[in-house]
């Protein structure tokens, strides 16, 4: 069979050639160490700890020349999260502490010693945002008045405007002694050199709302949604991302401000005095401050530490505007006033009330408690939402614009600044990062500055990216609303917040719905009546065929007919009874679109619906197996849509649906009873699926199906 060969030793070493370019230049001779001497910390040899074994070990795992099946322990980490550690500035993580807060007597005294550095300023060039000055006339109507500026102030993003001189409200936070001196609100940690890194802002605006519940924290996570779960445990983690802010002390507004004060004090002291500037509240004081702010961003040489409160609309503090009458006539006129921020969501010609369920909060002000270099970085509103911002007390804010224009371009910059984004784009709507507007004038998007003093207002138009920062200690509160002109913002925004499976925090089809209905019972009571009243000549405004509430309303109704058509055109049943109802607010499951429209569900998965787009991906069950939920039949949307346009027939015959009265008066404002809020009565709001040409159509009890 063959001959058995012995294996005898070699040499292997002595026999192999060296290869070409590694002979070595220097004779090289190994020992045996036999000394052995003592290790001391810091020298070169001496044992690793248990963290540098850790990163040796990783360090080899990234190195695809080396072997190491040794290593298959160490927990690897994806590329896009190592790339997080060199998106964040290496020097700031060495840098030495300028504010230390707090001692071993109390929390809330700070320590300053860090100094301002004038001579490396890094104020941007930028052009101011435009300024209005209103008469006391034109100041009455808050909603007409800034229609009117739209077409001059848009095209900046934000804009200022500065009050009569005879509008001073009184600002409950000072009157208020209890408030002032005992309300306690929680507090967040910022570190400003730090901002320049990505960080996710929905930790941040939860951070309030934990502190504020922290006694029934354990409940709230177990409400917390699956979904959010996984995409904080999965795509944040693979791209490295973690909140900046961190929980900082309680505050009243009275120990607050002396923090503010005693820290913006030593900040800008200059060899132990106080610069003369700074004793002047005036334009050169902001310069400074500004200048430093974004030194301390771009170039810093110290951790500068800072506090604020955020979101505080729910909170101990609540508004700084006043809510009730004191049968004081200065108290009525601020109570009722449309620039109080309490009632702009809803007064008469706002539509945000029509898209809001009962437990939204985005209508309800929000309080910002601040301090010098306090921010709030580059985002945009919820729902590209028209946002109004008024300070109440203390030092100015300075604001950066961005128009509604250049919202995809920004987020472009983004992707570009951080290429690892683009495996998550879905993300990008959650990150947050304070970047230099003469950073983004040389990407070609233009930037607008403007100085908010006390008692003046901030308007952000739709789609607009703004930032701010404290110069001193203030108060600040701010709001959303959504007057006609912001409906074509609003329905393009729930499209890209689907694309991304945004959670939304309004529904929009409930919104339109409700205006459409709300607009031809207007109509009808014109028509029964004969009574031109101001709330016929609002809803006048904006219906017609080129209405922009009529277009926007005809689109959304095209688009649904055009997926009902596609679907309905496979035979399906019924197999399940559910119910829809006006007082809570159902997602789809894969995407998270507002399902007030249509819905597609399937016995097998109770309680869980899907758009109309995402119906096959509910489940694996046979079509015919799922059920197809529509709130109104295409007929009737189209007949409202007619309605819209003027044709008198199409309103006859809507009024004669809704059963709507002649002698009926609709309010100026939405109510939860309405009876006109789409097909639901005071006495019944939920609506029971009835089985009609094989599809399930949602209606009220007391309608019957029109053949």
């Amino acid at each position: 069979m063959g001959k058995k060969r012995s294996i005898k030793h070699v040499n292997y070493e002595e026999n192999l050639s060296v290869p070409p370019g590694f002979q070595s230049l220097t004779a090289l001779t190994l020992k045996r160490m036999v000394a052995v001497r003592e290790f001391q910390p810091g020298l070169i040899g001496a044992p690793l700890s248990d963290s540098d074994i850790h990163k040796f070990k990783t360090s080899f795992v990234r190195k695809p020349w080396i072997c190491h099946d040794q290593f298959d322990n160490v927990p690897q980490k994806c590329d896009s999260e190592q790339s997080d550690v060199d998106m964040k500035d290496p020097v700031t993580s060495s840098l030495p502490k300028g504010v230390v807060r707090g001692c071993a007597n109390c929390h809330d005294c700070v320590k300053v010693t860090a100094r301002w550095h004038p001579e490396e300023s890094r104020l941007p060039v930028l052009d101011d945002a435009p300024v209005f000055r209103p008469t006391e006339e034109e100041f009455k109507d808050a909603l007409k008045y800034i229609a009117n500026i739209r077409s001059r102030a848009e095209n900046y993003g934000i804009c200022r405007i500065v009050p009569p001189s005879s509008w001073e409200p009184p600002c409950r936070l000072l009157e208020d002694k209890s408030t002032w001196e005992a309300s306690k609100f929680s507090t967040c940690v910022q570190k400003i050199d730090g901002l320049q890194s990505l960080y996710l802002k929905r930790k941040q605006s939860r951070l309030h709302e934990k502190r504020e519940a922290k006694m029934q924290i354990v409940a709230a996570c177990e409400i917390e949604s699956a979904v959010e779960r996984v995409a904080d445990s999965e795509e944040v983690k693979s791209i490295g991302l973690t909140s900046e802010f961190e929980y900082g002390p309680e505050f009243t507004l009275k120990s607050f401000k002396k923090y503010a004060d005693d820290f913006k004090m030593q900040y800008f002291r200059e060899d132990g005095e106080l610069n003369d500037a700074d004793q002047d509240q005036g334009e050169p004081l902001i310069a400074r401050i500004e200048g430093e702010y974004w030194r301390i961003i771009e170039n810093p040489s110290e951790e500068i530490e800072v506090l604020y409160g955020t979101n505080l609309g729910s909170g101990t503090l609540k508004s700084g505007f006043p809510v009730t009458a004191k049968n004081i006539a200065i108290y009525d006129k601020y109570v009722d006033s449309g620039w109080n921020l309490n009632n702009i969501p809803k007064v008469f010609g706002s539509l945000l009330p029509f898209g809001c369920y009962n437990t939204s909060d985005i209508s309800v002000p929000q309080l910002f408690v601040g301090m010098c270099f306090a921010s709030q970085c580059w985002r945009d509103e919820d729902h590209h939402l028209y946002s109004l911002s008024y300070l109440h007390l203390g030092n100015p804010k300075v604001w950066y614009g961005i128009p509604g224009r250049y919202y995809f371009k920004f987020v472009e910059v983004v992707k570009k600044l951080f290429p690892q984004l683009l495996k998550n784009p879905k993300l990008l709507p959650e990150l947050v990062r304070q970047l230099s507007p003469s950073m983004l004038k040389s990407e070609g998007i233009p930037v607008y500055r403007c100085v908010q003093n006390p008692l003046e207002f901030v308007v952000i138009f739709p789609g607009a990216y703004h930032s701010e920062f404290s110069c001193g200690f203030n108060c600040s509160e701010s709001v959303r609303f959504a007057p006609f002109d912001w409906l074509p913002h609003g329905q393009n925004i729930v499209e890209l917040y689907a694309g991304y499976c945004l959670k939304t925090s309004i529904s929009h089809d409930k919104l339109l719905l409700g205006a459409a209905t709300e607009a031809v019972s207007a109509i009808w009571e014109f028509f029964a009546t004969k009574k031109d009243s101001s709330n016929y000549q609002l809803w006048r405004s904006v219906i017609g065929k080129n209405g922009i509430l009529t277009r926007v309303f005809k689109s959304r109704v095209e688009n649904e007919g055009i997926k009902r058509k596609h679907l309905c055109s496979v035979p399906s049943s019924n197999t399940s009874v559910n119910l829809f109802d006006f007082d809570s607010k159902r997602e789809c499951s894969i995407c998270l679109f507002d399902l007030h429209l249509s819905a597609v569900g399937c016995s097998c998965s109770p309680n869980r619906y899907t758009c109309l787009r995402h119906a096959k991906q509910l489940c694996s069950c046979a079509w015919f197996a799922k059920s197809f939920f529509f709130r109104h039949e295409l007929t009737e949307l189209n007949l409202l849509v007619e309605a819209l346009e003027g044709s008198l027939e199409a309103i006859h015959s809507w009024a004669k649906t809704k059963k709507l009265q002649p002698d009926f008066i609709i309010g100026s404002r939405i109510s939860s009873d309405s009876p006109f809020e789409l097909n639901v009565t005071p006495s019944n709001k939920s609506l029971t699926p009835i089985p009609v040409q094989d599809v399930v159509i949602l209606l009220s009890d007391d309608e019957e199906v029109q053949s």
